[in-house]
């Protein structure tokens, strides 16, 4: 299998290592990535360094390493990637790779926060108010605060609180093509649905962010609450065509009303504690490339476990060539 923009994933290629131990096959994992100084890359089986996202080469160069090196199964794992990857799907199961994404609409759907809130308000799912930017200012009323960020932004890059009508204006100017949303006052939830290869929703297990560094949870809870799993399956079933995990955020709400913010197809960087907690995103996946269909339990994980991340370091010897 090869991952891609591997980075720091470390915990996740480890996973899937103990997964198909516990299944009894051999599986070599791969690493792709722009740069050699990526963690993961002297983790992985072999690694192979790739040409940037927006070099215009990028999926070619996948297609290399999948052909030179007959891997089966590719997963990718940061957002700019993902239309990339998606709209090559075929190109990859030509070449005998099973690309493990959801559908290019899916994809653009969540890429795009202002066709995320519209895909989600039809569908009748509680979902804060969402403008462009330019909409929103000239907007005579408002509840301040309100929420700034890019429309296809992601790890919470560019993201503001404003706090009156001037600095509405302020910093919708530093964000490439901004949209407002409604603010949400409550506590934040993410869910890792995990979608079949036949795009069915079959497990949402909701974690509770204590802390965030850089955008990725440090800190972080299990819970196991019907009504926060029920909106995860639901997002996944209207969004239709997802495969493999799919990460939903939302706020539960004083009053307990929960609100999904945003969508990210591919596996969130906080999956471990869930995978931890019992679902086994990485072996229902290895069990289904192998054709078979995992029995899974939607409530199977384990309640109330907590993940307190630190950071771990890898040394490299003769690493001079590398910087």
């Amino acid at each position: 299998m090869l991952l891609t923009c591997v980075g720091r994933r470390v915990e996740l290629l480890n996973a899937f290592r103990r997964a198909a131990d516990r299944l009894g096959i051999k599986l070599e994992i791969h690493g792709a990535d722009a740069t050699q100084l990526a963690p993961a890359m002297h983790r992985v089986d072999q690694a192979h360094l790739v040409r940037r996202i927006d070099s215009g080469h990028y999926i070619d160069d996948l297609l290399e390493v999948v052909r030179q090196s007959g891997v089966d199964l590719l997963i990718p794992t940061i957002d700019p990637e993902l239309p990339l990857i998606a709209a090559a799907v075929d190109q990859f199961a030509d070449a005998g790779c099973c690309a493990l994404i959801s559908s290019e609409n899916v994809v653009r759907i969540c890429r795009d926060k202002l066709a995320t809130y519209e895909t989600l308000r039809k569908a009748g799912i509680d979902t804060p108010r969402t403008w462009p930017w330019r909409e929103a200012v000239k907007r005579k009323r408002h509840r301040f605060p309100l929420f700034i960020k890019p429309r296809s932004g992601s790890a919470a890059v560019g993201n503001y609180t404003v706090r009156d009508a001037n600095e509405l204006r302020t910093f919708g100017r530093r964000v490439d093509e901004a949209i407002v949303q409604e603010f949400v006052r409550g506590v934040e939830h993410t869910m890792d649905v995990y979608t079949g290869f036949d795009g069915r929703p079959r497990c949402a297990v909701p974690r509770k962010r204590l802390e965030v560094r850089t955008g990725e949870v440090s800190k972080g809870l299990i819970v196991k609450d019907p009504a926060i799993m029920a909106v995860g399956t639901r997002v996944a079933e209207v969004l239709g065509g997802c495969r493999g995990v799919v990460t939903v955020q939302c706020m539960m709400t004083p009053r307990g009303r929960i609100r999904a913010i945003e969508i990210n197809p591919r596996f969130g960087g906080g999956v471990p504690l869930a995978i931890h907690a019992g679902a086994d995103f990485p072996r229902w996946i290895l069990m289904e490339l192998m054709g078979q269909r995992p029995r899974i339990n939607p409530g199977g994980f384990r309640a109330d476990l907590a993940m307190l991340r630190y950071d771990e370091s890898v040394f490299v010897p003769n690493a001079s060539g590398l910087c």
